[in-house]
């Protein structure tokens, strides 16, 4: 726990030691206070005032200093939570910038939002509001101990056994509880996410689901989230409970053992000094419980942000690709797969298996196969998204694994089938391609694309403003803005999934004719099943259950017949495919 809190303070984790100390030092001076009074009572049924007064100032001492103490103690926990608030998150960013791109599913993306934001507010209320009275509730009894070892041998040896005994129980609990908080943990960050989603896409939502229909997803999610929080109600209840019922054993131990203590005492004849040690050892026993019962009302508080701590530990865990000892640069932009197997965990399927091509420097190569074949993961490869399992991925002769980050990103530009625009303007959104572009490198960029039309009818043109992740345009718009954002980066290798997926024919056709004026000039990889774009290669690769099935120019693929021949006829026929305008006889009423 302590080694992720340091992780999110980075340079500030000075403050967490400082303060740590000072809430055990805090806890120290507690349980030395409250053993002084031992003494205190002692001297005072002994009718020795002059002895009890010292015992007496100390106490005073004692408390006075305690009560300052603990002010700065809790000054010192609210810095600590402003430290993690105001720098963890960008220690965390500085970590999500290292991690590899291919980590980045719909999934984890989910858990980090939950971190970053839920996540991190219960992390910064530990120091702030709960660290001092736990720290403070475990190393006060520890004292305590002490002088019940010193008064009565029996009484500190049923407390100390009680301390293990108390740790096993919170740690027992905490296991049976922390399953169902990561399942709701996880059902929670769903749950959110289909309510962002669902807000997104209330128009298609709208349209198809006129019956009202649209709301089954994000019912279903927050079914499951109930579900999951019921069960964590239900074991954390349970999980407090217990925890409480130890504690009130051990104060039952403690009792009877005292009474054993008084009936031999009784039976010997019971003096003033015996009094005052057994007064003295109940006071104890009674601080000594209190300090227990504080540790286990604050267990279930503690597992809840161990449980965040631990997602963040996770987000740490991740390790970024390695980075070459020599970097080497590669010569041209060709793109070479050698005996390319992968798989994205060790204990799953493989999703691409023994591929070998070659991609000329300035060809085009058109990718195609059912869904789940392995193009996006191919061409994630060839970005370095993620490592090969096994084999090589080379660019320009060299492998990937070989060329810096840096340098790698340089060589590669990528159009995906799902757009993302930064808040901002339309010129500001396609400069991110290349921040030191001129304006006039931004509006050919922008022609190139088919943006030109956009910005003609808009009274700002290049400097209208988009709104968040782009929803003031439409799905088409923001497509086309990612690719000229893709061009103005000019990077010798373009990879391009699916890119006109979201357009009109129109806007097709523009995109295929920037395909056309860019071929010889750079390497394409285009994922499409467009005839217009697919007909422009000069090399196709179908892809079938991760395997290469067939390689080839159009017509040498056409000709022999194969997969390739039947997915072109079948989109000829999709494509030739039209609504007979003629009503036949019998449908007229």
């Amino acid at each position: 726990m302590l080694k992720t809190l340091v992780q999110l303070l980075g340079e500030d984790a000075g403050i967490l030691r400082r303060y740590s100390w000072m809430a055990v030092l805090y806890g120290a001076l507690c349980g030395l206070s409250i053993a002084s009074v031992v003494p205190v009572i002692t001297h005072l049924l002994n009718n020795d005032v002059r002895g009890a007064t010292p015992w007496l100032l100390a106490l005073l001492a004692g408390v006075i200093l305690c009560w300052g103490l603990r002010r700065h103690v809790e000054q010192a926990g609210i810095r600590v939570g402003v430290a993690i608030l105001q720098g963890a998150r960008h220690r965390l960013g500085d970590q999500m910038a290292s991690m590899p791109v291919g980590w980045f599913s719909p999934q984890n993306t989910a858990r980090l939002s939950h971190v970053v934001t839920q996540g991190m507010m219960s992390v910064a209320q530990l120091p702030a509001h709960v660290f001092t009275p736990v720290i403070a509730g475990v190393i006060t009894p520890l004292v305590l101990v002490g002088a019940l070892l010193v008064l009565h041998w029996q009484l500190g040896l049923i407390a100390l056994l009680a301390l293990p005994l108390l740790a096993a129980v919170l740690g027992l609990s905490s296991m049976l509880a922390k399953r169902a908080d990561s399942a709701f943990q996880q059902r929670f960050a769903e749950a959110s996410q289909r309510v962002v989603e669902f807000a997104q896409a209330q128009s298609v939502l709208r349209a198809f689901n006129g019956e009202g229909n649209s709301l089954r997803l994000l019912e279903d999610a927050s079914l499951q989230q109930r579900r999951s929080g019921m069960r964590l109600i239900w074991l954390s209840s349970s999980a407090a409970v217990m925890n409480s019922w130890v504690v009130q054993a051990v104060f039952a131990a403690l009792l009877i053992c005292a009474a054993f203590w008084l009936n031999s005492e009784l039976d010997g004849g019971l003096q003033n000094g015996d009094m005052a040690a057994l007064i003295a050892a109940l006071l104890l026993v009674s601080r000594f419980v209190d300090s227990l019962q504080e540790v286990a009302g604050y267990s279930e508080v503690v597992r809840n942000a161990r449980g965040q701590l631990d997602a963040i530990e996770e987000l740490y865990a991740v390790e970024p690709l390695p980075e070459p000892d020599r970097p080497q640069i590669p010569r041209d932009s060709a793109i070479e797969l050698v005996d390319v197997h992968f798989r994205y965990a060790a204990q799953e399927a493989e999703v691409l298996r023994g591929l070998n091509v070659r991609i000329e420097a300035g060809s085009m190569t058109a990718l195609i196969g059912e869904s789940g074949s392995g193009k996006s993961t191919l061409a994630g490869l060839i970005a370095r998204s993620f490592d090969v399992s096994e084999g090589a991925v080379l660019v320009g002769g060299v492998d990937v694994r070989q060329i810096a980050s840096a340098q790698l990103a340089g060589q590669i530009s990528q159009i995906f089938q799902s757009t993302y625009l930064f808040t901002g303007s339309i010129a500001e959104n396609i400069r991110l391609g290349n921040p030191d572009a001129s304006d006039a490198e931004v509006r050919e960029a922008a022609e190139l694309a088919g943006v030109a039309e956009i910005i003609a009818r808009l009274p700002q043109g290049l400097e209208t403003q988009v709104g968040e992740g782009g929803t003031r345009l439409s799905g088409g718009e923001r497509q086309r803005i990612t690719i000229a954002r893709a061009l103005l980066k000019n990077a010798p290798i373009l990879l391009v999934d699916e890119a006109t997926a979201a357009l009109d024919t129109e806007s097709q056709a523009v995109i295929a004719e920037t395909l056309t004026r860019l071929r010889g000039q750079r390497t394409l990889v285009v994922i499409a099943h467009q005839l217009s774009t697919i007909a422009q290669a000069d090399q196709i690769i179908v892809l079938e259950d991760g395997l290469i099935v067939e390689c080839g120019a159009p017509k040498q693929l056409q000709a022999q017949q194969g997969r390739y021949a039947h997915f072109l006829k079948q989109r000829q026929a999709a494509a030739g495919w039209r609504i007979n305008q003629q009503v036949p006889t019998g449908a007229r009423n």
